[in-house]
């Protein structure tokens, strides 16, 4: 069943940007090459765990940096945390990249690699094992990590599913 999530204001939040990776395009024509490039960026409020990311194009690399934190801003969806780390193992996918999110003890710090890495400290995880399997393209990584962040359930809604309270578990 698809879930309807209310779409998030950016200007609500206290957003952070940062660009995962950029790359030049080239694009052959009757004259010659054409360079443009492409920003994959992430951008996220730590305090509020919230999230996105987005990818823009443009002729110079501030222009495409910009267009993809405007797709950013567009895209932001709340995580479920507990405290400082993530509430449960969970593996997202997408294509061929899988990406592995594990809770983990305070002053662990985030174990994760490029692409996860700027995910998880932009929505403001302090604590988290990662690791990242299959693909390395930091397009296909980020989705799959968002894939995961969406798996994520909070304690209240496992125990409304089990129609348990949040004690007994």
């Amino acid at each position: 069943m698809p879930r309807v999530t209310k779409k998030l204001d950016a200007g609500s939040f206290q957003l952070k940007d940062q660009v995962v990776s950029i790359n030049r395009v080239t694009k052959v024509v009757k004259g010659g090459k054409n360079l443009s490039f492409a920003a994959l960026v992430v951008v996220g409020d730590p305090s509020a765990a919230v999230v996105g990311y987005g990818s823009g194009k443009a002729k110079e690399v501030p222009q495409a940096i910009r267009k993809g934190i405007e797709s950013a801003k567009k895209n932001l969806m709340r995580i479920n945390l507990t405290q400082t780390t993530v509430p449960h193992t969970v593996l997202g996918r997408f294509g061929s990249g899988m990406v592995l999110l594990k809770p983990a003890p305070e002053g662990t710090g985030v174990i994760a690699g490029g692409a996860v890495r700027a995910v998880m400290t932009s929505a403001g995880v302090q604590n988290v094992l990662t690791k990242s399997i299959g693909t390395t393209n930091p397009h296909n990584v980020i989705k799959a990590t968002f894939d995961a962040l969406k798996k994520l359930k909070s304690r209240e809604a496992v125990a409304a599913l089990r129609g348990k309270t949040v004690e007994e578990l």
